[in-house]
């Protein structure tokens, strides 16, 4: 099993180190998305004081050339503080900060899809809309073979992996517990935990969030995960499908509600927003992955619970529908709705915005609106 060289070097003594007192100093890692739309990168600032909100955070800059984003002859690109949570390794007064990155001119960077996100959850936030999105992810190991799987082979067939217990079905759950712990540290609304159908697969969940938050965790969540898995020596790949063949790929399935949907007779609302999916399907699918596309097409075949990606479909507790309305809303008569077309890699920000435009804002045709 391949992992990582800096996974031994000894953690006791790098604890003698993070035992010592910090004095009034507060060190703050900045986070940003990079110029893959997927990547993330972070550098730390040491700051005179513990900052109580966004307001109270500088703003920074970094190389953009090295991170895609950027020439390098014109490579400053601003750290905008957007969301601080608690820092789960190095402990308070400790914080992560999430941030949008703007160019040199102060324009939104390309990947930064943060800021339409916002201004479009802003229109509608008398609506109250909630999401909860389910990561699914895989565990490797440095040279890309999965977490646990045999060196020159393949385990048994799926069957006895989703949800499993025990050494011989459940690869990896040290991360999970890890990560999980983690989060609830920093005041990401993680709201489980599963393994999944292929070995060395997890999912954990996220929300219930209201507009802008439901990206913002899950970002910060990712990184938390990226930053468990570096302390293990193993890598966390969000590829939508990471092992060609009779395997399962990795989505990021999205469950969305207004207070309309919520409330009585909510059904009506739900049936209506699906007929207006059904009609700008391509739109979505663009938006669900971070290459237009492509990357979901390895994933969606109609097989291994997934739709097609050509066609839309929906139904009651079809997994193998673009859009699952799950049973107890179907008897409840109000409730929320399951996208389960985004990609693994996907980035929320686009698909929460794109929901919102479709469902809430009445948008049609392949493009979005500008406002």
């Amino acid at each position: 099993m391949a992992t990582s060289a800096s996974a031994s070097l000894s953690k006791a003594v790098k604890q003698q180190y993070m035992e010592l007192p910090q004095g009034d100093k507060v060190q703050a890692m900045y986070i940003w998305i990079d110029g893959t739309g997927e990547g993330l990168r972070c550098k730390t600032r040491t700051l005179d004081f513990e900052p109580k909100s966004i307001d109270d955070l500088p703003e920074w800059n970094f190389d953009g050339s090295s991170t895609y984003q950027s020439e390098g002859s014109n490579g400053d690109m601003y750290l905008i503080p957007a969301a601080m949570f608690r820092d789960p390794f190095r402990k308070d007064p400790n914080k992560l900060v999430l941030c949008e990155v703007l160019k040199y001119n102060h324009k939104p960077a390309e990947t930064n899809l943060r800021i339409t996100c916002r201004k479009v959850m802003e229109m509608v936030e008398d609506h109250h809309p909630w999401f909860g999105m389910e990561q699914e992810y895989t565990i490797l190991g440095t040279d890309g073979h999965p977490f646990g799987w045999p060196s020159n082979g393949f385990p048994g067939p799926q069957g006895p992996y989703y949800c499993g217990v025990g050494a011989d079905k459940a690869y990896g759950r040290d991360i999970v517990e890890a990560h999980y712990r983690a989060c609830l540290y920093a005041g990401v609304q993680i709201g489980g935990t599963n393994a999944e159908v292929m070995p060395a697969q997890w999912e954990f969940q996220i929300g219930p969030c209201e507009g802008i938050n439901m990206g913002d965790h899950l970002w910060v969540a990712r990184f938390i995960l990226h930053r468990v898995c570096e302390d293990f020596g193993v890598v966390a790949t969000f590829d939508p499908k990471p092992i060609p063949g009779n395997w399962n790929g990795a989505g990021c399935h999205t469950n969305f509600s207004t207070k309309g949907m919520r409330e009585e007779g909510g059904l009506k609302i739900i049936e209506d927003c699906i007929e207006k999916l059904g009609k700008r399907h391509h739109y979505h699918i663009r938006a669900y992955d971070p290459k237009g596309g492509l990357d979901n097409a390895r994933r969606l075949t109609g097989r291994h619970e997934t739709s097609d990606i050509n066609e839309f479909s929906a139904g009651v507790a079809n997994r193998g529908a673009s859009i699952r309305i799950p049973r107890t809303v179907g008897q409840e008569k109000r409730g929320y709705f399951e996208d389960r077309r985004p990609s693994a890699n996907c980035d929320p920000y686009g698909v929460t915005e794109a929901l919102i435009r479709t469902c809430l804002l009445n948008e049609e045709g392949d493009e979005p609106t500008d406002y």
